[in-house]
């Protein structure tokens, strides 16, 4: 893990600087900075287009009682391909333009689906959204809300209801907790 984040915050930026600078060489300064300010509104309308439409299809996907895995996962692709697209460099540019293919990112998807499973570090809870009696998510037509409740209405005659504890009975009979009763 140690090594991965060395690369990542020592070795891109270093590419990102010999290429940008042997691509300064080659094209020339202004065309390079012209290409960088490209790649980033290039990136700006691609995060928007598509980030609309993965918006429109996780909708669609509540509205139909399943939870949107698949889309929640490629707007977090789109989230990191826009935010490479406006990070100066070609390296990180290749990246984020990768991720903006949806092929690119189902492979991506699927090779990380296989990789956690291998390794049994992960598990899912829940329950689905069930048919309701009334159409609804819910049965029952609401939320369950699971919980414990305790009866403290009185008797009429105004004393407490058998079976609550010796401190609420007292309480109930006008005596302070902890005072002996015996005692007056």
């Amino acid at each position: 893990m140690g090594a991965i984040l060395f690369i990542i915050l020592v070795g891109v930026p270093i590419g990102e600087i010999a290429i940008l600078v042997k691509v300064g060489e080659i094209i020339g300064f202004w065309q390079t900075i012209g290409a960088v300010i490209l790649t980033a509104l290039i990136g700006t309308h691609l995060l928007r287009q598509q980030g609309l439409a993965i918006l429109k299809k996780a909708q669609a996907s509540m509205n139909e009682n399943r939870f949107p895995v698949d889309e929640v996962f490629d707007g977090l692709c789109l989230l990191l391909a826009g935010a490479l697209l406006l990070t100066p460099g070609f390296i990180t540019d290749a990246i984020g333009l990768a991720l903006f293919v949806a092929r690119f990112r189902a492979a991506l998807r699927f090779g990380l689906q296989r990789t956690l499973a291998a390794r049994g570090r992960f598990h899912v809870h829940g329950s689905g959204l069930g048919d309701g009696m009334d159409g609804g998510p819910f049965p029952g037509g609401g939320p369950i809300i699971d919980g414990d409740f305790e009866d403290v209405t009185e008797k009429k005659d105004g004393a407490p209801k058998p079976g609550l504890p010796g401190k609420q009975a007292n309480e109930a009979d006008g005596e302070r907790p902890g005072k002996d009763s015996s005692r007056n």
